[in-house]
């Protein structure tokens, strides 16, 4: 999946860095909230929630945030949320995966739609795409935490599948039910990683490019901006000379 982190760091440069920031928080501090309200307000007694701080603290996000996020979900105020999946196609077909945390199915439905027919995608049913993806837990470490051979034995010892390895940094998959072990096996050899979640990883890719990755973005970076949508996942492939050109574009 090449590009992928190159991807989210042209977002960042291009994006407006405290507009990025409060919506990142924002949905953070939903998923803990949720987490809390579902299980254990511990992050010790659930793993759930414990993940979902581990990856705010990935995001730089204030220990008071986190806290107040918590304490939302125990004090009976927290709004109902539903989890929802909706699949798609994007321009030039590549796949995508939108999850979504709302109060309000229809709204949110009705909007994700016309954002995929807004941007050159279209909406599928449950299942048209996903077999096309694979649950993974996914731990991210900075470059500078070791070489990839030492990377991989440490993953390896931890029980994780597979290790990515790039100057971007290390990317480490285990089975979605592992995460929570891996990823703690893991921070007492390695440290504190970047980021702790469960991700739907592509196991067919579609190829873009220049034009295809810039239509591509537009239709991400409008769904992301909606509030109820937490995450979105494509099957984009796209070369390094692609990836430089939609960097000084």
């Amino acid at each position: 999946m090449a590009g992928h982190s190159k991807w989210a760091n042209i977002q960042h440069r291009k994006g407006r860095q405290d507009k990025i920031r409060a919506k990142i928080f924002s949905k953070l501090s939903k998923e803990i909230t949720i987490a809390a309200k579902m299980g254990d307000p511990d992050p010790d007694k659930n793993p759930r929630l414990r993940l979902a701080v581990k990856e705010a603290k990935g995001q730089s996000m204030p220990k008071d945030n986190i806290e107040r996020a918590i304490k939302k979900a125990t004090g009976g105020d927290a709004e109902d949320y539903e989890e929802i999946r909706y699949e798609g196609y994007g321009p030039n077909g590549v796949a995508v995966i939108v999850e979504a945390m709302t109060d309000n199915r229809n709204r949110t439905a009705s909007t994700v739609r016309s954002t995929f027919t807004k941007n050159g995608g279209n909406l599928g049913e449950t299942g048209s795409v996903g077999f096309m993806f694979e649950r993974k837990g996914e731990i991210v470490y900075p470059a500078d935490v070791g070489d990839a051979d030492d990377v991989m034995m440490a993953a390896i010892e931890a029980g994780a599948e597979d290790v990515e390895s790039s100057e971007d940094g290390h990317v480490i998959y285990c089975a979605d039910t592992d995460l929570n072990e891996v990823s703690t096996a893991l921070e007492a050899d390695l440290g504190e990683s970047e980021s702790t979640k469960l991700v739907w990883k592509p196991t067919t890719t579609t190829e873009l490019d220049l034009d295809g990755m810039q239509s591509l973005m537009r239709l991400v970076e409008a769904l992301e901006d909606d509030d109820d949508v937490q995450r979105v996942t494509t099957n984009f492939e796209a070369s390094d000379e692609v990836m430089a050109q939609l960097e000084n574009a």
